[in-house]
C-alpha cells in the first residue's frame, strides 16, 4: 500500500525519501547556549508551546486539548527551596511527576508500592510532594477535568552512597518503568537530569 505523499515534497534524494514523511506533533526546543539557568529560558519555552497551538488538537469541547507539556532540566535551586528536605547535590536524586488516583487512599496506596519498588531498585523515596495545579483558573475543559489524576512527584535518592549519577538514572528508570507496569501509575518522567510538565490540556493552559 502506498502512502499519500504531499506534492510540495522533494524527489529522493541522497538519504531523504519523501515516503518518510508523516505528520506528527508540534515541538519547539529553547535552550541558552551558554548554559544559563534562568526562568526566561522556561517563559520563552511556554511562548513557543503557544505557538504551536495550530498543531495541537480538541473537538466540540475547545477547552480540552489532546494534551500539552514542557521539559525542562532539573530545576534544582527552586526544588530545595520548596520540598522542605535536604537534597544531595545536583545530579545525585531522581525526580519525575506521578499521575496518581484521585482517590486518596487509592494514592497512598500506590505511593507505598512505589516507594517499596524503589526500595527493591537500590533508591530510597526521600519525598513526595503534591504539585500544584489550578484547573478552574485556566480554563481546563470539563472533559479533561472528569478524567484528571492527583499529581504528585516523587524524590529518589540512591541506598548507596557511592551509586554513580549515571547508575541512578538508571535505577530511577526501572523504578519507573516497574511502577507503571505493577502499580498503573503513569510518571511523566523519573529523572536526574530532566522533569516534565504535561497533561490533557490545550497549549494556553500548560502554564
Amino acid at each position: 500500500m502506498m502512502s499519500a505523499v504531499p506534492s510540495s515534497c522533494p524527489p529522493a534524494q541522497g538519504l531523504y525519501d519523501p515516503a518518510n514523511e508523516h505528520d506528527a506533533c508540534g515541538v519547539a526546543f529553547v535552550a541558552d547556549i551558554a548554559g544559563r539557568v534562568t526562568h526566561d529560558t522556561v517563559e520563552q519555552g511556554l511562548n513557543a508551546l503557544r505557538n504551536l497551538e495550530h498543531r495541537g488538537a480538541s473537538g466540540a469541547e475547545p477547552e480540552t486539548g489532546d494534551g500539552a507539556g514542557i521539559l525542562v532540566q532539573v530545576p534544582d535551586a527552586f526544588l530545595r527551596a520548596v520540598l522542605g528536605v535536604d537534597l544531595p547535590e545536583r545530579g545525585h536524586y531522581a525526580i519525575g511527576t506521578a499521575f496518581l488516583p484521585q482517590d486518596a487512599a487509592e494514592a497512598e496506596a500506590a505511593q507505598r508500592a512505589i516507594d517499596a519498588i524503589a526500595g527493591e531498585e537500590g533508591l530510597r523515596s526521600l519525598a513526595w510532594r503534591e504539585l500544584p495545579v489550578d484547573p478552574e483558573g485556566a480554563g481546563v475543559g470539563r472533559t479533561a477535568r472528569s478524567v484528571m489524576p492527583r499529581f504528585a512527584q516523587l524524590v529518589l535518592v540512591s541506598a548507596d552512597p557511592e551509586m554513580t549519577p549515571y547508575a541512578l538514572e538508571r535505577r530511577a528508570y526501572v523504578t519507573r518503568k516497574r511502577a507503571e507496569h505493577e502499580t498503573g501509575t503513569y510518571f511523566s518522567s523519573l529523572s536526574t537530569r530532566t522533569l516534565v510538565y504535561k497533561g490533557m490540556l490545550a497549549t494556553g493552559q500548560l502554564q
